[in-house]
């Protein structure tokens, strides 16, 4: 019996790079796969390649950045499944400009497929869910949604907007059975060639070795799969609202924010005492990753 042997699952974004590599690896492991993308051609090949490895697969085409689309993805998984059993928002985008010089169109553009449509595809998938009353949910995030990232702060902020997702919805849909966590791939893509060309750029103009993608803590999509199919299994059941990163030789579990430095006293707070009370505390280290 394989490891998610009757699990039904969908996969948002999976024509190519993380998301094939994710529903490949689900589909490797015994689950029923719906693969979704907006090129029909890349959605074929990750399909093609499911199916030639012996394993269940229903394609969809469809941009979740619109409402109805992530509505009917959801609703294709349940037509050919039976269910949906989990959710995985890959889908995503970017339109790199610093915060300056970033257009109107580049933001919403950003924000509707990475975060709107990992929300409006969790709404439809967490309705079945609570329906079947169990289901596990999971946000695929990045470096830029918990530190930062220069050139894409419209990425970030839906990146980190999928943690604020991922924080409501234990809190309101653990009750019906529906789990939520994240996961943090750091990975060898398309999306990343702009990583590994500025490095080569510096490499060459300071006479240094080029550094390869491992050496600069990137794995390969396949590799950063096996995080996702242990997520996607009962072996990882008793995790929720909880976050993940992996590189393929590096795993981590990220702590949830929490309060430092508390004061606490009768009266309120003055200007003055505010100022004593922080005297000595120094300010929380800036998170920069280094893979």
């Amino acid at each position: 019996m394989a490891l998610l042997d009757g699990l039904r699952a969908v996969v948002t974004g999976s024509s190519r790079g993380l998301g094939r590599a994710f529903a490949c690896g689900l589909a490797a492991n015994g689950a029923s796969v719906v693969v979704n993308g907006t090129n029909p051609e890349p959605l074929a090949e990750t399909e093609r390649r499911i199916r030639e490895a012996g394993g269940e697969v229903t394609p969809y085409v469809g941009s979740v950045a619109e409402m109805a689309h992530c509505e009917a993805l959801i609703g294709t998984c349940i037509e050919a499944y039976g269910g949906v059993d989990l959710l995985v928002n890959n889908a995503g985008i970017v339109r790199d400009r610093t915060l300056l010089k970033m257009s109107e169109e580049e933001f919403d553009d950003v924000i509707a497929v990475n975060l709107r449509g990992a929300w409006a595809c969790s709404k439809f998938a967490g309705l079945q869910m609570r329906e079947q009353g169990k289901g596990h949910i999971v946000h695929i995030i990045s470096a830029s949604g918990l530190s930062g990232g220069v050139g894409q702060g419209n990425y970030a902020a839906a990146k980190a907007g999928m943690m604020g997702l991922l924080r409501t919805a234990i809190l309101e849909l653990t009750r019906y059975g529906i789990r939520t966590n994240a996961l943090w791939p750091v990975a060898e893509t398309d999306m990343t060639q702009v990583v590994f060309e500025r490095a080569r750029k510096f490499a060459e103009a300071n006479d240094q070795p080029v550094p390869t993608p491992r050496q600069m803590g990137f794995g390969k999509p396949d590799e950063i799969a096996q995080a996702l199919v242990w997520l996607a299994s009962e072996k990882a059941e008793r995790f929720n609202g909880q976050c993940f990163s992996c590189n393929g030789t590096k795993i981590a579990h990220w702590t949830h924010p929490r309060e430092v430095a508390i004061g606490l006293q009768d009266e309120p707070w003055t200007v003055e005492e505010i100022d004593s009370h922080f005297a000595d505390v120094e300010p929380q280290e800036v998170y920069r990753p280094r893979g």
